[in-house]
């Protein structure tokens, strides 16, 4: 038996954060990660919306980009304090992720992280409060996903919790909060909302719900993201609801090893973090070629290949991937990232461990080739060297 699962409600275009008018309650706990969204005055409008309501209001502000576990706990505490009706979280991937997770916690104070990180073993939420999240970026789409993602940096490692429950009651869409993104964060929500709708038409768990959603984001993407990391509002525009279409598709079919790889890479090295998106960009050419092999998945990715135009073979998909991440500027391997900054002595010491945790990851359950940790290390280097992947 499958499973298609959406928030309630998702309202989209320009000011639809006017939604907020609407809601119904005593108390909303407002999660914010930096200062861009106060920066550009969408905060004090997305707080007057909720004024408007009667409700009271804790604001929760700083967040930072992969959120850590130890923000977690602290935002669950003062939720725990508020007893909050809704739960509004607003900006990019991080403060609606956290959000995600320190509703586990508000709702049930004993539970353990390590319990919340097995798939789908979150349990019942809404028994205290409502969930609305309201995306900055186009990418990641967690606005209408059932995943959030939560870094332990003690043991520097990326955490993917998977649950039904976790998604978002109502989504609010509004591209006026994504126009004010710089160009090197378009390219790297936009090949992350790329590869979500890759991995999502590939995915073991794929459907007839599934396909129509992930072939119109590919679409969408390869036709709106180039203008848009160029400037045009209007393709930008486009580009935030092709990622929510991503998301939707993925938060269904589930993923693979792209994410699997990116999640356990992330915040591997003391060099400094690979940013998510750009992770996904640089390993997912390899992972196709890789996931070739299996003849269902090589005649899915020809099938994308001919929805773009294109000459419909595999090597082809894999070219026009590789091109738009030239396109942005995005390197064609660990090693390039951010002029070498993963250090190729402790990628080398590490990756029988990042192999181990990434094929262990949630993602890699869904991945239409299957994998062990000794090909995931051949695998990663050949995504550190950029050399040919031929096994």
């Amino acid at each position: 038996m499958g499973r298609f699962t959406l928030p309630r409600d998702v309202y989209h275009g320009a000011g639809s954060i006017s939604a907020l008018k609407d809601l119904v309650g005593k108390r909303a706990f407002v999660v914010v990660g930096g200062g861009s969204m106060k920066k550009f005055g969408f905060l004090d409008k997305i707080l007057d919306n909720i004024k408007s309501t009667g409700m009271e209001i804790q604001l929760y502000e700083g967040v930072e980009s992969d959120p850590s576990v130890t923000t977690v706990m602290k935002g669950a505490k003062a939720m725990q304090k508020f007893n909050p009706d809704w739960i509004i979280a607003v900006g990019g991937g991080s403060p609606i992720d956290a959000a995600k997770a320190m509703w586990a916690f508000y709702e049930y104070p004993e539970t353990k992280f390590e319990d919340l990180c097995i798939p789908f073993n979150f349990p019942l939420l809404r028994t205290k409060a409502k969930f609305v999240a309201i995306p900055s970026t186009s990418g990641t789409a967690t606005e209408v996903t059932a995943f959030a993602i939560i870094t332990d940096y003690d043991n520097g490692v990326k955490y993917p919790m998977a649950d039904f429950n976790i998604t978002p009651d109502i989504a609010i869409v509004d591209s006026d909060l994504a126009e004010t993104m710089p160009a090197k964060l378009v390219a790297h929500t936009g090949m992350d909302a790329m590869t979500h709708a890759v991995e999502a038409y590939v995915s073991s768990m794929n459907s007839d719900f599934t396909d129509p959603l992930a072939l119109h984001a590919i679409k969408m993407i390869s036709e709106y993201l180039e203008p848009s990391y160029n400037g045009d509002m209007a393709a930008r525009a486009r580009m935030h609801n092709a990622q929510c279409l991503a998301g939707m598709a993925f938060s269904n079919a589930l993923l693979g090893i792209v994410h699997s790889m990116a999640h356990k890479t992330g915040a591997a090295y003391s060099g400094g973090h690979i940013v998510h998106g750009c992770a996904n960009a640089m390993y997912l050419p390899k992972v196709i070629k890789y996931n070739s092999v299996d003849k269902i998945a090589d005649k899915r990715y020809c099938e994308i290949a001919a929805f773009l135009g294109l000459e419909p073979t595999t090597e082809t998909l894999i070219k026009y991937i590789e091109k738009l991440n030239k396109t942005f500027g995005i390197p064609s391997s660990i090693q390039e990232y951010e002029g070498g900054i993963i250090d190729e002595k402790e990628f080398l010491d590490k990756l029988a461990i990042v192999s181990e945790l990434a094929v262990g990851d949630a993602c890699t359950g869904t991945n239409p080739r299957s994998i062990t940790p000794a090909v995931m290390e051949k695998l990663l280097k050949c995504c550190y060297y950029d050399t040919k992947v031929d096994f």
